[in-house]
């Protein structure tokens, strides 16, 4: 599992739509079967003698092309991420609990009385163009973070615990004057000053400072409004990590070639060919060895499981699928989350209610393979005792959801009910493309909603691309009443960059006093005690489960698929810096 994908700040959209089905009868036996079986998969392929040279086949699977917006500080999605994955490469590595180790690229001192983290590059790093990485590298990413022309939706105010972040994201000042360079721009060396010192400091993904690098050299004439669309980012992109960019086909394919100056030594590949292929014809592809590693699609599980010459590895992601209600706007001016009391779903029981109506468990058990389960809370149980395992969520119940409307004043009028003032109430759902199931799953929760009375229409009548999907979102569409979606979550469990008044991620723009101060517990001094921080985690999740603005459905064992010519593949955190250590690692069997 890559220890921050995409969300650094916060989480990162998931790649994969939810793989349900509409209701009906199947084989729960078998299935339970099947997630018994996936719970038993190893985390990495076995350990071989790796030959030098060969081209591997690497499978993204999406039903639309990728955005190639190649920037950690600029991409939002996960696909990009997968995308870049054999380029890219974090400053930092960990250990399997996702705590910073001295192992990676840079090392880092966090020093709690001077309220400091001193970072240092190691001497060799270097981007695949030859040049080392020194600390204007590491400086530039909070100036593409911060300055608003870059319109960077992972900037949040997490980051405004840097000295001085603040104020050069309002335009007060033109430099960040908490992040220091004692040796220049071209040293090795960054010192960030903080307001305050955060427990989960240590760990990666934190969200309070950023844990990539940016060549300043390669980039630095470009203007920050034209970043994102520049060839820089979206043709000839530069990393150093294991392998370099040496062609590009626009949203389908990345082909890679080792980077000569990678500085733990060669990788193994003479190539990587990242493809992009549907969900729909993924499983014939795995069964062919299209592929030498590709993601299984759960639901078409059976149908892969038997396939010879592959070694099957499975995890649980840290993520969730969710459903969001929109209750606001984001304000870019105020750059903060702004709630409209008038709007349709802000209404706590009218969102209770729903969710109350749909059918998760008995979905997940019947039709993913026994692959997905249902998820009681926004914070996954992989996060141990800050999970609250008292937490039930919302099961399934009609009953329960009908006396809530009745009791809230959403009267029946013939088959709909209205709304309290009497008007009509027509809710306007935006759902994601996905396999051949994604429909007939999201038809199924709109027939729940309708078993109590609640018209849910499309958005545009069908399910929407994925790139236009996030778009919709992230521009406020005012045709868009509540949404299904997912994240794929960062490693340190704070949540405050996913659903914080500033996160611009917080698509269901919700923004109240409780949960302000409740992310502020979280992330506070007293959270240094790590049972006073369980507490507030523990309130949080029952906060939002009570209020309903965002609410989990269920996450999913990722199986994967890989060639068993092919060794050095593995889940573990440790083999994992986003993903780079294992590609470093990856090759063919002598």
């Amino acid at each position: 599992m890559n220890k921050t994908k995409l969300l650094y700040s916060a989480g990162i959209v998931s790649t994969a739509a939810l793989t349900l089905v509409a209701c009906g009868k199947g084989n729960s036996t078998a299935k339970n079967e099947n997630a018994k079986t996936a719970s038993k998969f190893p985390q990495s392929v076995p350990v071989k003698k790796t030959k030098k040279g060969g081209t591997l086949k690497y499978a993204i699977m999406t039903d639309t092309p990728f955005t190639g917006i190649f920037s950690d500080e600029l991409s939002t999605t996960a696909i990009d991420s997968s995308v870049a994955e054999p380029g890219e490469e974090e400053l930092f590595d960990t250990d399997d609990n996702f705590k910073i180790t001295n192992k990676g690229p840079a090392t880092m001192k966090l020093d709690r009385k001077a309220k400091t983290i001193t970072i240092k590059i190691k001497k060799g790093v270097k981007w695949s163009d030859g040049k080392q990485v020194n600390a204007k590298d590491v400086e530039y990413p909070y100036e593409i973070l911060a300055n608003k022309a870059t319109k960077a939706q992972r900037y949040s105010n997490q980051f405004e615990e840097i000295v001085g972040m603040k104020e050069y994201h309002n335009g007060k000042s033109k430099t960040i004057s908490g992040i220091e360079m004692p040796e220049g721009p071209d040293g090795l060396t960054v010192i960030l000053h903080f307001k305050e010192m955060k427990p989960g400091m240590v760990y990666s993904g934190n969200g309070y400072y950023w844990e990539y690098a940016a060549p300043y050299h390669y980039l630095k004439d470009i203007p920050f409004e034209k970043l994102q669309s520049s060839d820089q980012i979206r043709k000839k992109p530069l990393y150093f990590g294991p392998y370099k960019v040496q062609k590009l086909v626009r949203g389908q394919s990345v082909t890679w070639v080792p980077n000569k100056y990678y500085w733990r030594g060669q990788p193994k590949l003479d190539k990587v060919v990242s493809q992009v292929i549907s969900q729909n014809s993924i499983s014939q592809a795995i069964k062919s060895h299209k592929f030498d590693i590709a993601q299984v699609v759960n639901s078409q599980w059976n149908e892969v499981k038997d396939t010879k010459g592959v070694n099957f590895v499975a995890q649980i992601p840290l993520g969730y699928h969710y459903i969001g209600f929109r209750v606001g706007k984001w304000n870019a001016k105020a750059g903060k989350n702004v709630m409209n009391s008038k709007a349709k779903m802000n209404n706590q029981a009218l969102r209770q209610a729903m969710t109350y109506a749909i059918n998760i468990d008995e979905v997940d058990q019947h039709y993913t393979s026994g692959l997905s389960f249902r998820v009681p809370t926004l914070i996954p149980a992989q996060f141990g005792d800050y999970f609250d395992k008292k937490a039930k969520g919302y099961t399934y119940n009609l009953k329960k959801a009908n006396q809530i409307l009745d009791k809230a004043g959403y009267k029946k009028k013939g088959q709909w009910r209205v709304q309290p003032n009497g008007k009509p109430l027509t809710i306007k759902f935006l759902a994601m493309t996905g396999s051949s199931i994604q429909s007939p799953t999201v038809q199924n929760y709109i027939q729940q909603w309708k078993k109590i009375g609640i018209k849910v229409k499309l958005v545009g009548g069908r399910l929407t691309e994925f790139n236009s999907f996030y778009d919709k979102l992230g521009h406020d569409d005012p045709q868009v009443d509540m949404f299904l979606a997912a994240w794929s979550l960062a490693s340190e469990p704070s949540p405050a960059s996913l659903y914080g008044e500033t996160s611009q991620m917080n698509y269901s723009r919700f923004a109240t006093p409780e949960n302000n101060k409740l992310l502020q517990e979280i992330d506070s001094q007293k959270s240094f005690d790590h049972t006073y921080r369980v507490k507030k985690f523990h309130e949080w999740q029952k906060y939002m489960n009570k209020k309903a603005y965002v609410v989990p459905v269920d996450n999913s064992y990722k199986v994967i698929a890989v060639n068993n010519k092919v060794t050095g593949y593995s889940t573990k955190p440790s083999d994992n810096s986003n993903g780079h250590q294992l590609w470093y690692k990856i090759g063919f069997i002598k």
